[in-house]
């Protein structure tokens, strides 16, 4: 990872359709992110409690500056119903300049 990484990929995944398009409208809102979507539904197979799992869930990807991706992640953990959520964050290795500023002057926080 680079100290050079001025956008970071920030996704999650939901119970419910309702519980993601809530999360990314607080965290474009509260302009943690520049951007948001939601995609699905998805089966998702997991290990949970000892046990093998099947469900269907919500894909949740946002892109935040470096400045905001901490600040991001935690309040994504804060919205999520699931007391252990699946919280990522992936640097954006390439971008167009004009893609990165935006990003960055969409996420700043008012002085």
């Amino acid at each position: 990872m680079s100290d050079a990484t001025r956008v970071w990929a920030v996704t999650s995944t939901t119970p419910t359709r309702d519980d993601a398009v809530k999360i990314a409208r607080v965290a474009v809102q509260e302009r943690l992110a520049a951007g948001a979507e939601v995609t699905g539904p998805a089966v998702s197979v997991f290990w949970h409690l000892g046990e093998l799992g099947e469900g269907e869930e919500w894909r949740l990807s946002m892109r935040c500056s470096s400045a905001a991706v901490e600040a991001l992640m935690a309040r994504v953990a804060e919205l999520h119903p699931w007391d252990s959520p699946e919280v990522t964050a992936t640097p954006v290795v390439r971008a167009l300049p004009s893609y990165t500023d935006w990003v960055e002057r969409t996420t700043a926080r008012p002085s």
